[in-house]
């Protein structure tokens, strides 16, 4: 993955797995927040996956559509556009019927100071697209960040586990959840929710947080030592056949890598890698956000990609000056303030 164009083919290869859900999943797929970080690379996933299985299934990618490149970046995948500003409840209203409903609507960055708003985006919009579309199978992203912070040494926090957000991005993503979940039992519609921390790629993630640090000659800092990485093309999959899983009450799912990461051995062979001096600051804390993601891995296997090559891929990537996305996860936050 040297170029743009290889690493967007390597985001959109479906498995065997998938074109086979997809061939079990009846009707038309809507991708809402279809032109967010995530959303192009699952639009192309399933437009192959589809194509694949042979359906004749329409993929409907619904966004604001806010940059020209990011509508042409999909419309090339044969998705249908539809540009749409889902606050807009007449909006709403006008999105085409789908059996199948792909959520990845979230505010997350800049919620501090937004509080109001964030729970707008988070809580009561995801309420108002189950109305929409109830009846309907739908995949909805959360994220790791329902969990409290939890011992480094305990495997990361299961689905049953108890859950304690840590400010308001976290607890309006919990108020997702709880709403969803009551509108699946009041409205018969099915749904999974997928907790899902950190997925990577080449122009974003914890490993190119990390890697950016070390070619600008900053000291990573290691006060939350460890985390959790997923490929993105992996967790594009399981978001994608989640759909058939989707029950009420919902079916719950962690999505992240098989590893905890040491942050500092992680830093370490990226810095190898790309030839430079790495310096660290800070104590590692013994808590940390962590997931456990047996269920997942036992469902969906384990993701295509090792956490060594995802290492290898990143530094190449980083040190080649190739593109980013500008977007950090700020997965150091331990206060919960984005």
């Amino acid at each position: 993955m040297k170029t743009l164009h290889e690493l967007e083919e390597a985001l959109a290869v479906p498995s065997d797995g998938l074109i086979r859900d997809m061939r079990a999943l009846d009707g038309d797929l809507v991708v809402l927040g279809a032109g967010g970080k995530l959303g192009p690379s699952l639009v192309s996933l399933a437009v192959r996956a589809i194509e694949r299985a042979g359906t004749g299934a329409t993929v409907y990618a619904v966004s604001r559509y806010g940059s020209a490149s990011s509508r042409e970046t999909i419309e090339r995948t044969g998705a249908r556009i539809v540009s749409a500003d889902l606050s807009d409840d007449r909006a709403l209203d006008d999105l085409p019927d789908a059996a199948n409903v792909v959520f990845l609507v979230g505010a997350k960055f800049g919620s501090t100071g937004a509080e109001a708003a964030t729970w707008a985006t988070n809580a009561y919009l995801p309420g108002r697209v189950a109305q929409r579309y109830a009846g309907s199978r739908i995949a909805a992203l959360s994220t790791g960040n329902v969990y409290p912070l939890v011992p480094v040494a305990g495997g990361g926090s299961r689905e049953g586990d108890s859950l304690g957000p840590v400010g308001d991005y976290a607890m309006s993503c919990l108020g997702r959840e709880r709403v969803l979940t009551h509108l699946a039992g009041t409205t018969h519609t099915p749904t999974s929710l997928i907790r899902l921390n950190y997925a990577v790629e080449m122009r974003y993630g914890v490993l190119v947080d990390i890697a950016r640090e070390i070619m600008a000659g900053r000291p990573v800092d290691v006060t939350t030592g460890f985390a959790n990485v997923v490929w993105q093309g992996y967790a594009n999959e399981v978001v994608l056949r989640s759909l058939l899983h989707a029950d009420v009450p919902p079916f719950v799912l962690n999505l992240t890598g098989p590893e905890t990461i040491s942050i500092r051995q992680v830093a370490s062979q990226l810095a190898e890698r790309m030839g430079r001096e790495v310096e660290f600051t800070g104590e590692a804390a013994p808590t940390a956000l962590l997931a456990n993601a047996a269920r997942c891995h036992g469902l969906f296997g384990y993701p295509a990609l090792t956490l060594d090559q995802l290492i290898t891929a990143t530094a190449d990537w980083v040190a080649s000056g190739g593109e980013t996305l500008g977007k950090p996860t700020k997965f150091q936050q331990r206060d919960g303030k984005f």
